[in-house]
This record gives C-alpha cells, sequence and structure tokens, in this order.
C-alpha cells in the first residue's frame, strides 16, 4: 500500500476515490476475487506527465495466467454465463456495466489521464462515453446473435445452425487508449457468450482494473472477467501460449504480432490482430484547404501521433503545396501540449514513456541524418514540461517515399509532407507500403473520391474527415495491419463459432 500521492497543484483536482484506488494494495481480479500474484511481485506505473510513481500494480507470471484461465474455464463450462441466463439477462447485464462506466466516468477518465497522459478533457468527454457505447451497442446484439435453417437438397434431411461462443478469450490490448481499446475487445466478446482474460499494458494496468471493480457490482458471475496485469513477454506470452484458451484479440504492433501468431501455432488457437499502419493523407488542390489544413493537422498529431491510423505520411497536390503546408505549420503552432490532467486543458500531453519518446527521437535523427529537414519541432520540450516525456509536434519536409521515417511506423508526433501531381502517381505511392490499416484524402472531386475510396488498399478510408469510428462500423486492416474486424456486427464473427445440425425425419 502506497502513502496518499501528491500532485502538481496546476493539476485539476484528483478526486477522493481516484486517491484512494492509487493508494490501496491492487491485486490481480481472478475468478471473481482480488487475489496476490502468486510470485508476489510488483511492477511500476507512471504519469508520463511528470514521470511520477502512481502505484505499484501486480506483475502477473505464468502461474496467475493459469488460474485465470482455470476460472474463466471453469465460468464457461458451467454455462452459468452463456447458457443459463437468458440472452435477455446477459444484455441487461451489459447494458448496467455501461451505466457504472458513466457514472464512475470521472475516475475513470483521471485515471486514464494519469496513467497514459492524454489530456483529460477528451478521456472525459470521448474515451469514457465512446467506451460505454460500445457496450451499449454490443448488449443489443446478445438478443439478435442467432443461426439459421438451411434448405438443404438431401431428401428427408432438417438442417440448422447455432451460432456459439468460442470459448476461453485472451484479450491484449495496448497503451494508447487504454478503456476504449478494451472496450472494443471486451464488449463483443461477453456478447457472444464468452469468458475473458483481459491482460493490459504495462505501461497502463489502472483502469482495466478499476473497470474490474465495476464488473463485480454490475454482478457478473465469478469468471466471466479476469484481469491478469503484468509484462507482455511473461503474462502476455503465457496467455497466448495456453492450451485452455481458446482464441487471442491483440491490438499492437506487428513485431509482438508475429511473436503471438507463432506462439499461438501450437494449440490452433484462434487469433484477431489489428495492428498498426502508415497511412496516407492526401490533398488535393480542389480541396476545401482550411478544411483540410485543420483535418491533416490533427490526423498527423491527434493523441500525439500515438495512434496506429495517424494520418503520418501528408501528401499535397504541388500546385498547394506550399500554402497547404504554411497551414499546417501554424495550425500546429496553435497546439496547446500541457500536462494531461492541467486545468489549463491541454490538447496534447506526453508521449507514453521515456523508452517511446527516445525511439521517437531516433527516428527525427535517422531523418536529419537522411537529408531530411524540419519546419517547426523536432525537440524535447523543457520547462514546466521537462520532467515529463514531451516532445514538440513535428513536420518534416524534403523527405522521399524510401527513407526510413516514410516507411516505419513511429507512434509519436511526427508528420512528413510530400508533393504529389498526379492522381494515379499518388495512388502508387500511398500503396506502397506494407501495412493497410487506414487511408484518407481532401477533394471536393466525388468521381475522384470514389475511385480513390476503391482502389486505396486500407481497411478504413476517410474522405474530407479524418479518425471518425463508430460501435456500428467495422474496424480494421489490409496487408500486415492485421486480421479480422472489430466493431460492428462483423466482430461477432470473431468471437462466435457456427455449430451444423443434421436432423433426419423421414
Amino acid at each position: 500500500m502506497m502513502a496518499e500521492l501528491s500532485f502538481p497543484h496546476t493539476y485539476v483536482d484528483v478526486l477522493p476515490e481516484v486517491r484512494a484506488f492509487l493508494s490501496s494494495e491492487l491485486k490481480l481480479y481472478i475468478g471473481g476475487r482480488w487475489v496476490a500474484p502468486v510470485r508476489g511481485e510488483t511492477l511500476p506505473t507512471h504519469d508520463p506527465s511528470s514521470g511520477q510513481l502512481l502505484a505499484n500494480v501486480p506483475a502477473g507470471s505464468a502461474e496467475d495466467i493459469d488460474l485465470a484461465v482455470r476460472a474463466a474455464r471453469r465460468a464457461f463450462d458451467s454455462g452459468d454465463w452463456h447458457v443459463r441466463r437468458t440472452a435477455s439477462e446477459r444484455s441487461r447485464l451489459i447494458w448496467r456495466l455501461a451505466d457504472l462506466m458513466e457514472e464512475r466516468g470521472g475516475i475513470l477518465a483521471q485515471l486514464d489521464s494519469l496513467d497514459n497522459g492524454r489530456p483529460v478533457s477528451v478521456t472525459q468527454t470521448v474515451d469514457v462515453p465512446s467506451s460505454a457505447d460500445h457496450f451499449r451497442y454490443y448488449a443489443g446484439w446478445v438478443t439478435k446473435t442467432e443461426g439459421a435453417t438451411i434448405p438443404v437438397s438431401a431428401s428427408g434431411m432438417f438442417n440448422y445452425t447455432l451460432r456459439e461462443p468460442v470459448g476461453v478469450c485472451g484479450l491484449i490490448v495496448p497503451w494508447n487508449y487504454p478503456l476504449l481499446m478494451a472496450a472494443w475487445k471486451i464488449a463483443p466478446a461477453l456478447a457472444a457468450g464468452n469468458c475473458i482474460i483481459l491482460k493490459p499494458a504495462e505501461q497502463t494496468p489502472l483502469s482495466a482494473l478499476y473497470l474490474a471493480r465495476l464488473f463485480e457490482e454490475a454482478g457478473f458471475p465469478p469468471g466471466v472477467f479476469n484481469v491478469v496485469t503484468g509484462f507482455g513477454e511473461t503474462a502476455g506470452a503465457a496467455l497466448v501460449e495456453h492450451p485452455g484458451v481458446d482464441k487471442i484479440g491483440f491490438t499492437g504492433s506487428a513485431g509482438v504480432a508475429r511473436t503471438i501468431v507463432r506462439s499461438s501455432a501450437a494449440t490452433l488457437k484462434r487469433v484477431s490482430l489489428e495492428l498498426g499502419g502508415k497511412a496516407p493523407n492526401i490533398i488535393f488542390a480542389d480541396a476545401d484547404l482550411e478544411q483540410a489544413i485543420t483535418g491533416a493537422t490533427w490526423a498527423a498529431f491527434g493523441n500525439n501521433g500515438q495512434s496506429c491510423t495517424a494520418g503520418a505520411r501528408l501528401y499535397i497536390q504541388r500546385s498547394v503545396f506550399d500554402r497547404v503546408l504554411e497551414g499546417v505549420a501554424d495550425e500546429t503552432q496553435k497546439i496547446r501540449v500541457g500536462k494531461g490532467m492541467e486545468q489549463a486543458q491541454s490538447q496534447l500531453g506526453p508521449v507514453i514513456s521515456d523508452t517511446q519518446l527516445q525511439t521517437i527521437s531516433g527516428y527525427i535523427a535517422d531523418g536529419y541524418a537522411a537529408g531530411g529537414s524540419t519546419i517547426i519541432g523536432g525537440r524535447r520540450m523543457g520547462g514546466d514540461l521537462a520532467a515529463g516525456y514531451f516532445l514538440e509536434p513535428t513536420i518534416f519536409v524534403n523527405v522521399r517515399d524510401d527513407m526510413k521515417i516514410m516507411r516505419e511506423e513511429i507512434f509519436g508526433p511526427v508528420v512528413c509532407a510530400l508533393p504529389f501531381d498526379e492522381p494515379d502517381e499518388i495512388l502508387a505511392r500511398a500503396n506502397d507500403t506494407p501495412s493497410g490499416l487506414a487511408a484518407g484524402f481532401w477533394t471536393r472531386d466525388l468521381s475522384t473520391a470514389h475511385r480513390l475510396a476503391a482502389r486505396l488498399q486500407a481497411g478504413t478510408i476517410w474522405i474530407n474527415t479524418w479518425g471518425n469510428t463508430d460501435a456500428a462500423s467495422p474496424f480494421g486492416g489490409y496487408k500486415q495491419s492485421g486480421y479480422g474486424r472489430e466493431m460492428g456486427k462483423e466482430a461477432m464473427d470473431l468471437y462466435t463459432q457456427v455449430k451444423s445440425v443434421w436432423i433426419r425425419y423421414e
């Protein structure tokens, strides 16, 4: 148990419930009980805005994962969640969870802001409501998941299908949107009738542990939802390799995904992957340039570029290149960068950790070495922000498509701007990437819009907008940006399996 924390006087008032949570002895949530990790090990989690230690959380091991998997398996095999409870009862319970998330929204918002650095004004008004909306959307799917009767050709035979839950699901979520990314996976998995082990990122475990309290308060049966915090190399790897896990859902880097796929091969478990990208953002000369300038700025720097859909490759038609670039630079200079919990309501917070800061700085140095130059940014921020992991939003020019900073995902506030001449030319350049999570462009030409939307190789296309998602709309990648779709009815396919039943009636 930690002593009560002292926060900077410039922070918004930290809620008493948040202070009490951080000062308490945090434990794993397994089988409806709060338990200490088997090995008794912990890991620290810090406020990236200040570097301050927030809490020590359990560092779960393979033994803890085994306990969680066994608890989830008992819950699933008992049928208490997906068999004995009616679809309506399960739907109401998921809806109740969403209500509790909104009632305690201030707590969840502050925990994510402290743990991740994302501005609390954003976690409060965007992340928490969107997470609750995901649970409500999938609460509706509980009563609408059904099989079919098949008019088979065999004489005297009746055939129908059942759509059933997969079983025990291991869900591994990233640190860039801690609560929201968890909701994207938990909600459809629950709605389908599965039992879950959630492994949050080691950098941002706090909202996941608090969410477990809400599951408990809502009245979910023991073992339906379990949380094991810990490192990816230990807890995450054990979850992937465990023979009692039927499915893994993962959001993160392509490198880790390859390890997961290899590790899951021994048990041939189902795997769905939502991975990174290097999204092209294309501005045509006929676009509403004022709208495109604002959109391109936030496509690049929203959430500090720590988004798998960041518009990090900015292509601008040559005839308006200088005008648009100047506009994006002006908009970037107006961005208020500050601590996530700052009273002044920052628009951008820090990057997640010193490790990530050094990684991004390495890409910037590499860009300079390869001949690129910056018109704004490129340096670590000092002054009142010196103790945190703050980097100036950075715009590179004089870059080429084959440079490292153009081809690899940086996951930080860095965008590269390049000119182009013709639509066919830019289509080939935009598609020349191993990833394909998202792409977007700005034009008033309806023919251009439909032609490019059909030919860009990405799972989501934004036209005259950027970053929109909705619980009802599928989201996922082409190429090396993963497989499977989150959100929408398509997500229910990830967490269900189809059984075919034959009956002779003659």
